[in-house]
């Protein structure tokens, strides 16, 4: 018996591991939040299933592995004000890539509105966009190296 304890006690000393898999992101419309995600930013759809009444399950990640998702929420009722105020003004998302002038010159090309040039922060390369029903990201790149 004490050793059974002894054993539960050294389960509940290891810290738990959590993770955040899904973020609920509402949209207006489930196909047109699923093209933007796909064309301006090159997301990939990871699940679209019927769920019955005009709802469904869809998740789109940054890339298949990605441990995050977000999964599009058609907005009903008194939700629909919600859209594009997930921060209320502010900056609520942050896209990291390694890549970022590849990236953002594929934003541009899909129309994807851009509050600002890219800037040069201690921190990395930056430049605010907004995604199709106005919320605000950062769209972020690694730090600029000196020569």
């Amino acid at each position: 018996m004490l050793k059974s304890f002894q054993k539960l006690a050294q389960k509940k000393q290891q810290p738990v591991q959590n993770n955040l898999p899904l973020v609920a992101y509402l949209a207006a419309d489930y196909d047109d939040a699923i093209a933007w995600f796909q064309s301006a930013l090159g997301w990939v759809l990871v699940e679209d299933t019927d769920r019955g009444h005009g709802k469904r399950w869809v998740i789109m990640k940054p890339h298949a592995a990605a441990e995050t998702g977000f999964l599009i929420a058609k907005a009903v009722g008194e939700q629909t004000a919600g859209i594009g105020k997930h921060a209320a003004g502010r900056v609520g998302y942050f896209l990291r890539t390694d890549d970022f002038e590849s990236l953002h010159a594929q934003m541009l090309s899909a129309n994807v509105h851009f509050e600002e040039e890219p800037r040069y922060e201690p921190y990395g390369t930056v430049a605010v966009f907004q995604d199709l029903y106005g919320n605000r990201w950062d769209l972020l790149g690694p730090a600029r190296t000196s020569v």
